[in-house]
């Protein structure tokens, strides 16, 4: 086999990477989607949808898994290589938490639908909007290759965290003056934490693009908002799935 041929070869498996991850990427971001369509219409058939639409992710994931064994096993990657690739099954783990708690969403959206709605569930979609453009910028650098395209997603995320501090704030409020609304309103601010959680995840996302691109991590301090009393220690999303 020529070596030319080999070259041609190797870049068509990593070009296959690339196209996993973005077809992971946007179903993550549909399923984020579906999950507030099921909260603002009330669906319920919808929010079933999102949740066993969960596991495609979780495939997708171990398809990608299974590509960067391929490439670490028959290629030896270095240099850019080896950052891209580290990089590919990093993203893949935070596209799948991504998923994951937007089925969460959607299985609290199943409880929500039995009971009346409470006037702070309307800032729901607006955070969902605004996580949602985050990934999808996210992807776009990814697929394009941009450092700072990657920069501009990271620092959106503190927008994310302002406005969760403002429905946390009302959700508080609206249970002290009205008793019968606590249930609901915990629902709610359960959903808007895997909301806010799924942009830490974005972030993630957007730093590893950051370093596969420029072979160094970014070097400015994080931006964070979030500082209700449902915050991590951490930033970077743990083993296991996220708390439904």
């Amino acid at each position: 086999m020529s070596s030319t041929h080999i070259v041609k070869r190797y870049d068509d498996e990593l070009r296959e990477l690339e196209n996993a991850i973005a077809k992971m990427g946007g179903l993550a971001e549909s399923q984020l989607a579906a999950a507030i369509e099921a909260v603002t219409r009330r669906d319920s058939g919808l929010a079933a949808q999102v949740i066993e639409g969960d596991a495609k992710v979780d495939l997708l994931e171990q398809q990608v898994d299974a590509q960067v064994m391929r490439l670490f096993a028959l290629r030896q990657p270095m240099a850019s290589d080896l950052r891209h690739i580290l990089s590919a099954r990093r993203v893949a783990s935070e596209l799948e938490r991504i998923a994951d708690y937007a089925a969460n969403v959607a299985k609290r959206a199943l409880v929500l639908n039995q009971v009346p709605a409470v006037r702070p569930a309307f800032a729901i979609p607006r955070m969902g909007q605004l996580v949602q453009a985050m990934i999808k910028g996210a992807l776009d650098a990814y697929v394009a290759h941009d450092a700072d395209k990657a920069v501009v997603v990271w620092q959106s995320d503190e927008q994310v965290d302002e406005l969760h501090n403002s429905l946390f704030r009302e959700l508080l409020t609206y249970m002290m003056e009205d008793p019968r609304s606590i249930t609901t309103c915990a629902h709610l601010l359960f959903m808007a934490k895997n909301i806010e959680r799924m942009g830490d995840h974005t972030t993630n996302i957007a730093e590893m693009i950051y370093f596969s691109e420029r072979g160094e991590q970014l070097k400015r301090a994080r931006p964070k908002g979030d500082n209700t009393p449902f915050a991590v220690v951490t930033r970077h999303g743990g083993p296991g799935k996220p708390t439904p």
